[in-house]
């Protein structure tokens, strides 16, 4: 390979890595273990817990509908119960999002006694990506579909916090 052939590629290569798009939304952690999260859906608050020690405090939005327990599709609650912490998705509508193992066998049941579907997708989620979502629901208090929602900031630091099988409590 030839000087110019080098010198072109290696300008190219930095040019790149001038290009990021800003600081990742994927961080570290390498604190206390969060053994437990809990919902404490009337305070309107999310604690990251280390067995009884509360390592981290959030305010938050819920469903459109807040009050008592998910019981179907489309009703607009949070959930209510104990359940786990059961996937992550890096590429959510919603900066990012952890997923909440709603429903349960339960709530299945429930719901099928009504000849209803008892819904699901239930997420912590960030902010809307789309601008006019975000817009929309920086106007409104509970604005989801049944969701726990927190700032953007938030998620992150939850994200890189909790892992998968987590217990999550929701309540009232």
């Amino acid at each position: 390979m030839d000087r110019r052939t080098f010198g072109l590629g290696a300008a190219v290569t930095l040019g790149l890595a001038g290009c990021s798009s800003g600081p990742s939304k994927f961080r570290s952690y390498n604190g206390p273990e969060v053994t437990s999260v809990v919902v404490n859906k009337g305070a309107r608050k999310v604690y990251l817990l280390h067995h009884e020690d509360i390592l981290r405090e959030y305010d938050m939005e819920l469903g459109f509908a807040p009050l008592g327990h998910k019981q179907i599709e489309g009703d607009g609650k949070t959930p209510e119960g104990t359940y786990l912490i059961d996937r992550r998705n890096p590429n959510s509508r919603y900066h990012l999002s952890i997923g909440i193992s709603y429903p349960n066998a339960q709530d299945r049941a429930k719901a099928a006694a009504m000849g209803k579907k008892p819904g699901g997708e239930i997420f912590i989620h960030g902010e809307p990506n789309n601008a006019k979502a975000r817009k929309r629901a920086a106007r409104v208090d509970d604005w989801t579909a049944g969701c726990i929602a927190v700032t953007n900031d938030e998620i992150e630091e939850i994200y890189a916090m909790v892992r998968d099988g987590t217990v999550i409590t929701l309540r009232p």
